[in-house]
């Protein structure tokens, strides 16, 4: 009975969210999205003007021109709404390699990226890869996803700790460690994989070499001494980031070509 109870209740949870929203990632995937847009862009804006007033930025006129320049070449080739975006960057003085997005359009970008990105091709790997987060709605689908799973998780939970408290909590706490794992991780790095594709477009499509997106990635293995299994971890391993992109290079190799037709040639010199 308890199970059936179950069954019928997770699928009742599911339903009602997932019914409620759908749209499209650029590569075609169905998308569920149930957060607004307008308040995540506010969210976003807020913690962005938050992190430039107390993050230590990088003070080096050259080197925020520089990480301006691949930024503005990438972005000048989105469409529609996302060409409309009030796209903004904070370059952090800190040696950590990373760079992030927050929704809206805004990109921080570490200067110890610069360490591991050695020239303006690898650069916009990077942060073509950043755009397309934004782009793809990832931060939404995320928090949607969010909202799904941890409604899924406590209906569940209550039915399995048969109302007690201690019970409840216990298989709450099972139940979130098995999402992570079987769901929301996986969920993640199909988001990383498909910001890599994605991305690789963005920057052969302004005129940026997409092979170099290769070398970026081998940079960035030479560099991570301890790996997380993959399994473990919310994105894909370097390895498997490497094979994926080299399987997209015919394509982005079309666009580049036709890129540089066009006149795009990019010169962002550090």
């Amino acid at each position: 009975m308890q199970k059936v109870q179950l069954k019928v209740l997770i699928s009742f949870v599911i339903v009602a969210f997932l019914a409620t929203a759908c749209s499209t990632s650029p590569t075609g995937r169905k998308q569920f999205v149930l957060k607004s847009d307008a308040e995540l862009t506010r969210i976003g804006t807020e913690q962005f003007n938050q992190l430039r007033k107390t993050a230590p930025l990088v003070k080096d006129r050259a080197t925020i021109d520089y990480v301006a320049c691949v930024a503005n070449g990438i972005v000048d080739v989105l469409e529609g709404k996302d060409a409309e975006m009030y796209w903004e960057l904070a370059v952090i003085q800190q040696q950590q390699v990373n760079a992030f997005v927050l929704p809206g359009g805004k990109i921080s970008v570490f200067s110890g990226i610069l360490s591991v990105a050695k020239n303006q091709h690898q650069l916009a790997a990077v942060l073509g890869h950043e755009v397309a987060h934004v782009t793809a709605k990832h931060a939404n689908e995320r928090a949607s996803r969010s909202i799904v799973t941890n409604a899924t998780i406590d209906v569940a939970a209550l039915v399995l700790g048969g109302g007690y408290a201690r019970q409840t909590a216990a298989a709450s706490s099972t139940l979130r460690t098995a999402g992570a794992l079987g769901i929301s991780n996986p969920f993640s790095r199909m988001q990383e994989s498909e910001a890599d594709l994605v991305g690789l477009d963005y920057m052969a499509m302004a005129g940026f070499d997409p092979r170099e997106s290769v070398e970026l990635w081998q940079n960035m293995n030479a560099q991570n001494e301890s790996r997380v299994p993959e399994f473990m971890s919310t994105h894909p391993s370097g390895d498997t980031r490497i094979e994926d992109l080299v399987d997209s290079l015919p394509h982005a190799l079309l666009l580049y070509n036709q890129a540089k037709a066009d006149g795009k040639a990019p010169d962002c010199q550090r």
